[in-house]
């Protein structure tokens, strides 16, 4: 009887050995295949680049749907408000485009010439010089039969610094008389004039300059905006 109980016993724990023995394997899911689909965030352009051959084109067609013709700069000295002339209409144009692309905001009233004018539009920010460079290259004729002279407080488009016999314009900069300057009739295009601020245009052109006629202390152009 005894040696019939060991056996049982032994085959019970033997049998329950081979059942702890034996591994578990987790239920397992067929692996799916999840492909990710990756978006353009690259801008789309709502422009041509601009170049010499279609910036007067571009122009052409941009101020006939974009009238504004009041801006507003705001400098580390004031706010300045502009009345942009509708009679040169490709610098209207010009000006309103590259204000609603931001082309002037954080740039400089980088030449201060006493009791003549503030010079604005110049800056060695990086990140201005990259915009600007995705806007395009291209020069602005003149256009001085208007009937416009440049008395105290109008604003006027400086040549490129690139010799041209034309007097070709950076579209990037502009300069605001602070006196009479008529001796530059018939060289640079006026096309609009100050109608609030012309007491900043007076602190800009107060204030320290080099031998270069740049300020000793910057002043920042912080934005340029349209106002109406």
């Amino acid at each position: 009887m005894r040696l019939l109980l060991l056996i049982g016993c032994t085959f019970l724990l033997f049998n329950c050995e081979d059942k702890q023995s034996k591994p578990k394997t987790p239920p397992t899911t067929p692996k799916t295949e999840v492909k990710t689909i990756e978006k353009d965030t690259t801008p789309k352009r709502e422009f041509p680049y601009l170049t010499e051959e279609n910036a007067m084109d571009f122009f052409l067609e941009y101020e006939k749907e974009n009238k504004e013709n009041k801006v507003r700069i705001t400098t580390t000295k004031g706010e300045i408000d502009l009345l942009l002339y509708d009679k040169t209409k490709f610098h209207r144009a010009n000006f309103i485009f590259l204000t609603k692309q931001g082309a002037f905001d954080n740039t400089q009233f980088h030449r201060v010439v006493k009791n003549f004018i503030i010079q604005g539009g110049n800056t060695d920010n990086i990140k201005v010089a990259a915009k600007r460079g995705r806007i395009g290259k291209y020069l602005l004729p003149t256009d001085t039969k208007r009937g416009y002279t440049h008395k105290r407080g109008v604003i006027s488009m400086p040549s490129s610094e690139i010799e041209n016999p034309h007097k070709l314009a950076s579209p990037y900069e502009f300069f605001i008389t602070q006196q009479n300057a008529f001796h530059l009739d018939g060289d640079y295009t006026i096309f609009g004039e100050v109608i609030r601020g012309m007491n900043v245009v007076d602190k800009i052109n107060a204030v320290d300059v080099d031998e270069a006629e740049w300020p000793l202390r910057n002043i920042y152009i912080k934005k340029v905006e349209i106002i109406d």
